[in-house]
């Protein structure tokens, strides 16, 4: 995975924010104070708040969508992450690889299955059900749909509220993919994995 070395679209910094910026990411994200507070101590913005801050209306749809993903799941939070981290792998996103490894350890999940998800789901360490999620997330990368097979392993496993998130989780972050991998985001610096 190799990121362009010069990134076409900067993070915008938070000192060029406006008021309404400020507004919409206060009202969608419950860290945006530890961001915007200028203090010595406050942590470095995520490079992908700083792109969405380019547009602030989009941002405010994304963060509440996505919020819904990510805060409110009906799914287990390890069985998105596998889907989000095959789809970083798979779409050459070292953005999203990054960020979601650092989450998919806080959940739970062990090195072996993080590097397990570069091979996908023929690599011998999944369960069933695990390997049922990387396979939906490849052939909707791959053929833009789930066939039957896949989709009868999954229907054992997950209701249809949560067939349906899986469905948007995949296609979500490979949106979110195509657009960091285009502007040529650097993975945070503080954030960084070993590869």
């Amino acid at each position: 995975m190799t990121t362009s070395a010069v990134p076409r679209l900067a993070p915008l910094p938070v000192l060029e924010w406006d008021e309404n910026t400020r507004a919409v990411f206060r009202g969608h994200l419950k860290s945006a104070d530890r961001y915007l507070s200028a203090a010595p101590d406050a942590p470095a913005m995520p490079g992908i708040l700083g792109i969405l801050a380019h547009h602030t209306e989009l941002a405010g749809a994304w963060l509440a969508y996505n919020g819904l993903l990510i805060e409110r799941p009906s799914v287990d939070p390890r069985d998105r992450e596998l889907v989000i981290l095959r789809v970083a792998w798979r779409s050459g996103s070292e953005y999203e690889w990054h960020q979601h490894v650092r989450i998919a350890r806080g959940l739970g999940l062990t090195e072996e299955q993080v590097e397990a998800v570069r091979y996908g789901p023929q690599a011998p360490r999944w369960s069933p059900v695990q390997r049922s999620l990387l396979t939906m997330a490849d052939q909707l990368l791959d053929r833009h749909r789930v066939d039957d097979h896949t989709w009868a392993q999954l229907e054992l496993h997950f209701d249809n509220r949560q067939l349906i998130e899986l469905l948007f989780v995949a296609g979500s972050y490979l949106c979110l993919a195509m657009v960091l991998n285009s502007v040529a985001l650097q993975p945070d610096p503080d954030r960084e994995e070993r590869s």
